[in-house]
Order: C-alpha cells, then structure tokens, then sequence
C-alpha cells in the first residue's frame, strides 16, 4: 500500500484532534472560556484584550476571529498552525505526539489506524452530507407546493389576534399560520405557527442562513435582522423598514453574514435582539452582539418602561404590554 500523502496525514490528524477538541482547544487558548459548543477566547496572535472575539467550534473544528475576517478556518490542524505560526504539516505532527497516533511512524507502507479511521469516517460523513442535500431539495418542493396552496391568512387568526399584528406576509394552512423561509432568493422551508403559538418547521429543511422577509429591500432604508415572526412584523409596523426574521438566536449570525455579502460594506444592518433577562447569560443578547459583530452591523434592544414586567423579552412583547396599558400605538424601536 502506497504511504500516506501529506493531505490524508493532516486530515487523520485533524480527525483525531476534533475527538479531543475538548481537551487541546483550552490547552492551546487557556484564557478562554466554553459556551455551549464554542470555545471563546482572545486571540493571541494579534493585540486582542477581548474574551468571545476569537472562536472554535468544540463539535466541528471551525474557527474564526470576528475582528479579522482572513483568520478563519475549517479544522483543529489549520486553528494549531495559525497559533503557532507554522505549517499545517507541523502542526499535524504536534497533534500526532500529543495524541500519541502514530500517524508519521513507518508502518511497512501500511496505512496507521488512526487514518484509516479518518478515511472511514471522512466517506460516512460525505455520505450523511448528500442524504441532507438531498433530503433539503425535497422539503423545499414540498414548502413551495403548501405554500401556493395556501390562503392569505385573515387577522382573526388567534396567534395574530393575541400578538396585536396583522397577516401581513402570513398565509394560513389547515388552521396553522405559515411563514416562508426564504434562501438564495427561493422558497426553502416553512415554519407553521399554530392557535396556541407552537412553532415547528418542515423537518429535514435547511433553516440556517434562511429567513422571512416582511417589506422590500430598499436602498436608504436601513434593514433590520430579528429572531421571530411576530417580532419582525412589529418592527416593520413601527418603522416601515424591511426585516429579515432570522427564527430564532442561533440563525442570526449566518443571516447578517448573509445579507452582508450580498448588500454590501455600506448597507445599513441592524440587529433588533431579543433581551432574555431572566435566562442566564442572557443568550438573546449573546446572539444578537456576536451577529452585530461579525456582520459590523448595529444592534438595538427593547427599551423597557418602569414596572413592565421581567417576563417581557422582545419588540412584540413591548408592543403588546404598551397596547394593553393604553400607552401609545406601537413599541418605537
């Protein structure tokens, strides 16, 4: 058997090292801290005094410094050779001894387990990537079949009327109010908002960097980016700005990335989060900051009036309590 190229050597190696992610990743960037799957720390490569503006997945290995859009990368090998300004060969060989692989010993022309486990699992995941892709395709046919197929929704929908909001872009299907997700231009998936405000999507459709929009795009209007349905059509009310509806805090980031690039530096994005106050860590505001900073777009926030209560966590809850207590139209923004 032919020996291993240098590409399938990284490869096993970086396989091996995202096993271990949980344990290299604070080895190398012992300042940071975990929050849920990412690891956030500073960057020790440049002038960095900021703890979350340097990131790496623990699950996949991504890595990305926020503040520099050229430091990014796709793997553990690639995040080792950038801190330790080396080549990723190298940088495959110091996971190799910290791990104890084996990976650069002779083995008589015979392929190291640990790459063969590389290789097996590089072809599984391959596999599960085209299942997805072709599952994705699926549900986007289906999404746009229910979709023409459905009404205009009328606003005595109960989700409409207890959320103060008219139809707007809604449609409604078998008593459910459904809401377009949009990718690329197209249709895509669909979320279906029942009476009682339970949200699912298709399953299987692609939902990260989607979004609902609600008003046309226009140039020297500024386009805001939410998480919810009923948050975004409050905005918009209120503005009269279009508003990209992320669904929710997870899927802000990938949206405002998006809609950068295809906007434009200029564009003016803002990012109108939720304020999870009673949660902590407050993740609707970490989402909403990390999204604003990535994207280098502004943020704003619900202001909250003396004696509302803590319970309140978005622009559609605002809008809604001032309606209820009389105190004016609309949650100014």
């Amino acid at each position: 058997m032919n020996r291993p190229t240098p590409q399938q050597l990284i490869k096993a190696a970086a396989t091996a090292a995202l096993d271990a992610a949980h344990d290299l990743v604070p080895e190398w960037l012992p300042d940071g801290h975990k929050r849920g799957q990412e690891w956030e720390a500073i960057n020790p490569v440049r002038d960095d005094t900021r703890t979350g503006s340097f990131s790496v997945n623990l699950a996949t290995g991504r890595w990305n410094d926020y503040a520099d859009p050229d430091a990014k990368g796709g793997d553990l090998v690639s995040l080792l050779a950038f801190l330790s300004h080396c080549t990723q060969l190298e940088a495959a060989r110091q996971i190799d001894r910290r791990l104890a692989l084996g990976l650069f010993q002779g083995n008589g022309g015979q392929l190291p387990a640990a790459l063969q486990v590389a290789d097996n699992r590089a072809k599984a995941q391959e596999c599960a990537r085209n299942e997805a892709r072709a599952k994705r395709v699926r549900v986007a046919a289906t999404a746009r079949s229910i979709w023409r197929d459905s009404a205009p929704a009328g606003n005595d929908h109960p989700y409409l009327v207890r959320k103060h909001l008219p139809a707007l872009t809604a449609r409604i299907n078998r008593q459910r109010l459904v809401i377009a997700l949009h990718y690329q231009g197209e249709i895509v998936n669909l979320q279906f908002i029942s009476a009682g405000g339970e949200k699912r999507f298709l399953c299987g459709g692609r939902v990260v960097g989607c979004y609902s929009p609600i008003g046309r795009i226009t140039p020297g209007l500024p386009l805001y980016i939410c998480e919810g349905w009923a948050t975004g059509a409050t905005i918009h009310l209120d503005t009269g700005a279009p508003v990209a509806c992320a669904m929710n805090a997870g899927n802000l980031e990938p949206v405002a990335l998006s809609l950068r690039a295809r906007l434009g530096d200029t564009f003016k994005l803002i990012i109108a989060g939720d304020d999870d106050r009673k949660s902590p860590d407050n993740p609707g505001r970490a989402a909403a900051n990390k999204a604003a900073l990535s994207a280098g777009a502004l943020v704003t926030y619900p202001q909250w009036p003396e004696g509302s209560p803590h319970t309140l966590t978005d622009f559609n809850d605002l809008h809604v309590w001032h309606l209820n207590h009389g105190s004016r139209d609309h949650a100014e923004i």
